[in-house]
C-alpha cells in the first residue's frame, strides 16, 4: 500500500502563513464594517493616503480642522508608498489587508532565523508558528491601521540579513522600517549594539547604532517640529510626570532617578512585561544582549501617563515584537539539545497565551477563553443601518463625523471631527457611539445634537436607530 506523503516544513509554513493572513484579513475588514475603527486612527491615515493619491502629501485635518502634514505628528513617511495602492483599490480595507499581509509575511524571517540557530527546519516552522500566535502579533494586526506595524516585519526581515551579513538588504530594510515611526531607530540601533558584541564586528555595528539614535533624534527634534508649526510633538505631554520630552526625560534621570523607577515599575508596566513575556515562555530572557533592542521601545511605553501604551491590545507593541521572538529564538539556542521539543513547548505556550489573552473571537466560546473585543468583527443591523446613512453624504462634501463614522469618511480632503463644523455642509453622528473629537463623551455629544436639531441652519435629513444625518441649508 503506497503511504501518502506528509507535506514537507515549508509547505506547511506557506498554508500556516496563508491561513493566518486570511483570517486576519478577514477580520480586520469585518471590523471596519462593524464600525469598531474610528477616525482616529484609521481615518487619519485613510485621509493621509487619500490626500498624497491626490497630489497632497500627507496632508489631514487635524482636530481644531486646520489642513497639516501627518509628519507633524508622526515620522512615518512610509505611508506615501500606499498612494498608487490606492489607485487599484481605493478603500480603507486595503491599508487593512496590506497591514495584515505584512505581519504575517513576518513569519518567513522568523523561520529561517530559528531553523539557522536551532538548525532545524520543524523547530524554526514551530517559532514561526509561535510569532503568529503570540497575542500581541495578533493585536497589532487587529488595532485599526497605523504604518508602524509594518515595522515589526521589516525589522525581522532587517536583523535576517544582518545576522547573515549582508548589510547592503539590512540596510534596506531597516531604512524601510525607520520609516515607519520615529522612535522605530531606535530598535536598529539596539540590533547595531548586538552586531558589535556578539560578531565583533565593532565597526559596523557601531555605525549602525549610531545612525539610528542619530535618525530618531533628528526625527523628534526637526522633523517633527518642522512639520508642527515649530513646536515638539504633542504627544511629549504623556511624559509631562517624567520630564516632558527627551531631554526632560534624561535631565530627570539625573536628578530624580526614583521618579521615573516610579513611573516604570506600577503593577500595570509589570502586568504588561508578564504579558508580553509569557506567551513566548520566558525565553527572551535567556538572550539579554538582543533584547536591549526593545529597551528604548519598552521605556517609551511604561514612562508614558497614556494606559494604552502599557496594552498588547494597541499598536504600541510594534516595535517589541520582533525582539522578543528573536530573543526567544535565541534563548531556545542557549537551551541547546533537543531543539525540536524546546520549540514544541514554546508553540504550545504561544497558543496557550493566545487562548488568554489573544484576539481570536472563537476563544470566547471557551471557558477561560479570551473575551475582550470578541464581537468586534460582528456586522449588527445597526451598522448596516449607518452604512446606509453615510452613502447620502457626497464623496467631495466637507464633513463632520463623530470617530466611529469617521473612518468611512475619510477619504476626502477635508474630513472634521464632530462637534467642529467649520465649513462642514455635512454632519454625520452616531448616538450609541457618542464621541467628542477623539474622545467618548456621551452628555457633550448630546448636548450637541440638541443645539442642532434646533439650529434653523441645519437640516435633519436622516434619523434611524440613533445614527443622525444633517445637511447645512445656508451656505
Amino acid at each position: 500500500m503506497r503511504r501518502v506523503p506528509y507535506p514537507s516544513v515549508r509547505v506547511l509554513l506557506v498554508i500556516a502563513t496563508a491561513a493566518w493572513i486570511a483570517g486576519f484579513a478577514a477580520l480586520s475588514v469585518l471590523r471596519q464594517e462593524a464600525f469598531a475603527t474610528g477616525r482616529f486612527d484609521l481615518g487619519n491615515m485613510v485621509q493621509a493616503v487619500w490626500s498624497t493619491a491626490h497630489g497632497h502629501l500627507l496632508q489631514v485635518t487635524d482636530l481644531q480642522g486646520d489642513q497639516v502634514s501627518r509628519l507633524g505628528a508622526h515620522v512615518d513617511p512610509i505611508l506615501a508608498l500606499f498612494a498608487p495602492l490606492w489607485w487599484i483599490w481605493s478603500s480603507p480595507n486595503m491599508l487593512l489587508v496590506v497591514q495584515a499581509v505584512g505581519v504575517g509575511l513576518g513569519a518567513i524571517p522568523v523561520y529561517w532565523l530559528a531553523r539557522k540557530h536551532l538548525r532545524s527546519a520543524r523547530a524554526g516552522l514551530g517559532f514561526a508558528l509561535v510569532y503568529l500566535a503570540y497575542p500581541a502579533t495578533g493585536w497589532l494586526t487587529l488595532n485599526e491601521f497605523h504604518p508602524v506595524a509594518l515595522a515589526t516585519p521589516l525589522l525581522l526581515f532587517a536583523f535576517w540579513f544582518l545576522d547573515e551579513d549582508r548589510l547592503v538588504p539590512f540596510a534596506v530594510f531597516a531604512v524601510a522600517a525607520a520609516a515607519c515611526k520615529e522612535e522605530i531607530p531606535f530598535v536598529i540601533a539596539g540590533f547595531g549594539v548586538w552586531y558589535a558584541v556578539s560578531r565583533r564586528r565593532w565597526i559596523e555595528g557601531g555605525a549602525i547604532a549610531v545612525l539610528g539614535v542619530a535618525w530618531a533624534a533628528v526625527a523628534t527634534t526637526v522633523v517633527i517640529p518642522h512639520f508642527n508649526h515649530g513646536q515638539t510633538s504633542d504627544f511629549y505631554t504623556r511624559y509631562s510626570e517624567v520630564g516632558g520630552s527627551p531631554g526632560g526625560i534624561v535631565k530627570t534621570a539625573f536628578t530624580h532617578p526614583g521618579r521615573l523607577a516610579h513611573a516604570a515599575f506600577t503593577g500595570r508596566d509589570l502586568h504588561y512585561a508578564l504579558q508580553l513575556l509569557w506567551p513566548l515562555a520566558f525565553l527572551p530572557l535567556l538572550s539579554p544582549l538582543v533584547l536591549v533592542a526593545a529597551l528604548p521601545e519598552l521605556a517609551i511605553n511604561v514612562l508614558s501617563a497614556v494606559t494604552t501604551q502599557t496594552s498588547i491590545h494597541f499598536h504600541y507593541t510594534a516595535g517589541l515584537i520582533a525582539p522578543l521572538v528573536i530573543a526567544a529564538i535565541f534563548g531556545a539556542h542557549r537551551i541547546g539539545r533537543r531543539a525540536f521539543w524546546v520549540a514544541a513547548a514554546a508553540v504550545l505556550v504561544a497558543v496557550a497565551g493566545n487562548y488568554r489573552l489573544g484576539p481570536v473571537p472563537a476563544w470566547e466560546h471557551v471557558p477561560g477563553g479570551q473575551r475582550f473585543q470578541a464581537r468586534a468583527s460582528d456586522v449588527t443591523a445597526h451598522d448596516r443601518i449607518a452604512a446606509d446613512a453615510l452613502r447620502l453624504i457626497p464623496e467631495n462634501a466637507v464633513v463632520t463625523a463623530t470617530n466611529s463614522l469617521g473612518a468611512h469618511l475619510s477619504a476626502r480632503r477635508r474630513v472634521l471631527s464632530f462637534p467642529f463644523i467649520q465649513d462642514a455642509t455635512w454632519i454625520a453622528a452616531d448616538e450609541t457611539q457618542p464621541g467628542y473629537a477623539d474622545r467618548y463623551a456621551p452628555v457633550a455629544t448630546a448636548e450637541q445634537l440638541v443645539w442642532l436639531r434646533r439650529n434653523p441652519e441645519w437640516k435633519l435629513v436622516f434619523e434611524r436607530d440613533g445614527v443622525l444625518v444633517f445637511h447645512r441649508l445656508v451656505s
